[in-house]
């Protein structure tokens, strides 16, 4: 896979996110939820920390908004350093798989990055309002802005019997967290990585004919000998 495919799926990919992202805001008042399927719901949140919605300001003695400038700024030195990876892999004629894999994990850290980045800058507050694109009131700054999520799929929702031991009673949803396009590119990619890590990391040609494993091969026969 060369540079220009990964370039248009990475493309694609952002297209679609910031599109769906675009449509939440400029259609959702934050909050409000529409039921597509009795497992799966469109839910507008914003996510103004990591994943899972947590922040750094409930870890370490910092204010939120510091702790939100260095998320970003994390962020963007990731996206760097994911880029070079996908730089590295097709640069070296790396399989297919991994190519794949790393253009959805660096597609999906971009599509979030560039809501912390300028989001704050270009919308309105959603709350108890429909936001507007290009507000003359915008939210916030520019590395201030919040990740919009809205794929929820709480596809078991009940309570736990009286009986179990200490969940007893309690509600049980599954699956709880709301999140994005770019989320799910993400896990995708990950996944990939996980599910075939021998085919997305096998030497190539190449790499198997290089000089050094002819030496290595030459030291094997000497040691049979």
């Amino acid at each position: 896979m060369n540079l220009k495919k990964s370039a248009l799926l990475i493309l694609l990919i952002l297209i679609i996110d910031q599109w769906s992202k675009i449509y939440i805001k400029t259609n959702f008042v934050l909050g409000e939820s529409v039921a597509v399927f009795s497992w799966f719901k469109i839910l507008f949140i914003e996510n103004e920390g990591a994943a899972w919605g947590a922040k750094l300001s409930d870890i370490l003695p910092i204010s939120d908004s510091i702790g939100k400038l260095v998320l970003t700024v994390f962020r963007l030195f990731a996206i760097c350093g994911i880029g070079y990876w996908l730089y590295d892999v097709v640069r070296k004629n790396a399989p297919r798989t991994l190519t794949i894999a790393v253009s959805l994990i660096f597609a999906g850290a971009l599509g979030n990055i560039l809501d912390s980045l300028f989001y704050g800058l270009v919308f309105n507050e959603s709350y108890h309002e429909v936001a507007t694109l290009f507000s003359d009131e915008p939210y916030g700054e520019l590395f201030y802005g919040k990740v919009v999520d809205m794929l929820y799929f709480p596809m078991i929702d009940t309570t736990w019997p009286d009986w179990v031991p200490y969940f007893g009673g309690r509600n049980f949803r599954f699956f709880e967290p709301v999140f994005n396009i770019a989320d799910t590119v993400i896990s995708t990619g990950v996944g990939i990585l996980l599910v075939f890590n021998k085919r997305a990391f096998r030497q190539n040609e190449n790499d198997l004919n290089s000089p050094v494993n002819d030496f290595g091969d030459k030291l094997q026969d000497l040691g049979k000998e």
